[in-house]
């Protein structure tokens, strides 16, 4: 539980360093790249929600996401190449999405900013004297994560920029939705 517990540490574990962990200290597992990624799109999202034909500038981007434009035009560049947003070039030249914001999920645009929380090929770069994983064969570790890993992808492909546009309370209540759905689909799967 965040906040309920004393810093621990890592010290006298074989391999891990000075490494602390304060429990107080919230986090989650996705980078600020992927973070800014899906905010840059969503502020598209919102501005062509609004029905203008015009494109955002780059500076207009940052300055709505509260970044640099040096770090705005990489998240972008890495938008335009996954085909999330599409750039027109010269004096009124800017940023908009490349289809409906219906058609686009959190998951494509994490996806095009970023990465998984896990990667298969995890297992496969070990650092052990061996080069493989000392659990390579058979391992509850490397389960869990890829469960981990299909349940979030299955949220996040149900979620689109589209529904995205909306308030905080709104959205709480689509993520309820959302999951209710998920749950009794896995329900019904289960039996099969």
């Amino acid at each position: 539980m965040l906040g309920s517990g004393p810093a621990t540490t890592t010290a006298g574990i074989p391999g891990a360093g000075d490494l602390a962990h304060d429990e107080s200290d919230p986090t989650m597992i996705l980078t600020s790249q992927e973070e800014f990624g899906l905010r840059c799109a969503l502020t598209i999202a919102r501005h062509d929600h609004l029905g203008s034909e015009e494109v955002l500038t780059l500076g207009r981007i940052a300055e709505t996401e509260g970044m640099t434009t040096a770090y705005a035009g990489k998240i972008m560049r890495l938008l335009v190449q996954e085909g999330i947003v599409e750039s027109t070039r010269g004096r009124a030249g800017g940023y908009r999405l490349a289809r409906d914001a219906q058609e686009i999920s959190v998951a494509q645009v994490l996806r095009a900013a970023g990465s998984k929380f896990y990667d298969e090929e995890l297992c496969s770069t070990a650092t052990s004297s061996t080069g493989l994983c000392v659990h390579n064969n058979d391992c509850s570790i490397r389960s869990l994560w890829f469960g981990i890993q299909r349940t979030i992808d299955s949220m996040l492909q149900e979620v689109s920029l589209a529904q995205m546009v909306c308030d905080e309370a709104a959205m709480h209540e689509n993520v309820q939705q959302l999951r209710q759905g998920l749950q009794t689909e896995s329900l019904t799967s289960e039996g099969q």
